[in-house]
């Protein structure tokens, strides 16, 4: 191929003539302007090889797609040397079949939550959540509302691996949550109906037949669709909400009775990344539930209880195991943390109000486990621990 008469870069100056803008004579081993002013007469060095033509294309985004903008393609060479091979292709070899889980908790107590204000529970207790914790809850999960209408970044309890799977109950919400970004006025009833059709199409499959991905999507699917419709779409309150909360309560049921921990957790060894995810993006969706549900009954002037059935569950993991962008680098992470916690991991209730009969050597070692977990949290984990914080008291 003939090379472009511009392919390479002329040269007429040093470099201190050319900033000075002076003529310069290009002598060796220094012009003589250098020279005479006793400068370091230095020429840049010329490029002969053509400039690569890139080009970015951009994708028009279709009804269920996101814009996205393609880089140009890289060398065989470049891609080697800069994407490892697993890197590539993250989400590549996935297996979320024959799971080993467990489910430590009453999750029976989960989908009957809606029945303790009118029946009370041996152990209930009131949580009476300061003013300003309130708000703080409230406007949180409004963002997470406009995170899921704009799609541009995944949810703090949605895995990123989730975001590549097609044709689940979680990939029709997050497109369809689009219509909810700037509707139109009085457009807003109409937006609404089309997210209600879909949660009835949740509810109308059997969720017990399903696999750990399929009611872990619909979980999280219906309650996007409770969060849009509540803070973006303008629905509430209204009865329809105390109903779909009945619901969403009884598909994290369905779901956690199929495990919430790995069973790996019980020997102290590392599970598969697969395992993993699933656990994890549970727990954080069902403590969104329960953030949520207390402000629908704030809302509605109903006592909020304290979650006690979830005492045991671990608290969120760290910002590098959730945000590990392939298996190797999870399975590192997890080892790491494996030799840190050489106890069990820190539990959802060491986060509660500090008991009575607590002695002082007990109160120490629970604060050094908080103290632990705090290094390294993503936004999901401080957010949890503003809200215990701040509702509980010291820990």
């Amino acid at each position: 191929m003939r090379t472009s008469r511009y392919a390479s870069t002329r040269q007429k100056s040093c470099q201190q003539c050319s900033s000075a803008k002076a003529r310069c004579d290009r002598k060796e081993p220094g012009c003589s302007r250098c020279a005479h002013r006793r400068l370091v007469c230095t020429f840049p060095p010329v490029s002969s090889a053509p400039l690569p033509e890139t080009s970015f294309r951009a994708s028009i985004p279709s009804p269920g797609s996101d814009f996205s903008v393609h880089p140009p393609a890289l060398t065989a060479s470049h891609a080697s040397s800069s994407n490892p091979p697993d890197e590539a292709d993250t989400r590549r070899g996935l297996d979320f079949a024959r799971l080993r889980l467990a489910c430590p908790i009453d999750v029976e107590r989960i989908q009957n939550r809606w029945l303790n204000p009118y029946l009370e529970q041996p152990d209930q207790i009131v949580k009476e959540y300061p003013p300003k914790v309130t708000r703080f809850i409230f406007r949180v999960l409004k963002s997470y509302a406009a995170v899921a209408a704009r799609g541009r970044v995944a949810l703090p309890f949605v895995h990123p691996t989730q975001m590549d799977i097609p044709s689940s109950h979680l990939a029709t919400c997050l497109s369809l949550a689009r219509v909810s970004d700037n509707p139109l006025p009085g457009s807003e009833d109409a937006a609404a109906a089309i997210l209600q059709r879909e949660m009835d199409a949740i509810t109308a499959n059997d969720q017990d037949a399903a696999g750990h991905l399929s009611t872990l999507a619909a979980f999280q699917a219906y309650l996007i669709y409770i969060l849009i419709l509540f803070f973006r779409l303008n629905q509430g309150p209204s009865p329809f909400f105390r109903t779909a909360m009945t619901t969403l309560q009884g598909l994290a049921c369905v779901t956690s009775r199929m495990g919430l921990v790995c069973a790996a957790d019980a020997t102290h060894t590392r599970p598969r990344w697969e395992e993993w995810i699933i656990t994890e993006a549970k727990r954080r969706t069902l403590y969104v539930m329960y953030l949520l549900d207390s402000v629908l009954s704030d809302q509605e002037n109903l006592p909020t209880y304290l979650g006690t059935e979830l005492r045991g569950l671990p608290v969120p993991s760290n910002k590098a195991l959730w945000q590990a962008p392939t298996r190797a680098a999870w399975e590192m992470e997890y080892n790491m943390f494996l030799a840190e916690w050489s106890e069990r991991q820190l539990t959802i209730d060491e986060l509660w109000s500090i008991p009575p009969d607590m002695n002082d050597a007990g109160i120490v070692r629970r604060r050094r486990r908080v103290d632990h977990w705090l290094e390294n949290l993503d936004e999901f984990g401080t957010m949890l621990f503003a809200v215990t914080c701040c509702t509980h008291g010291e820990l």
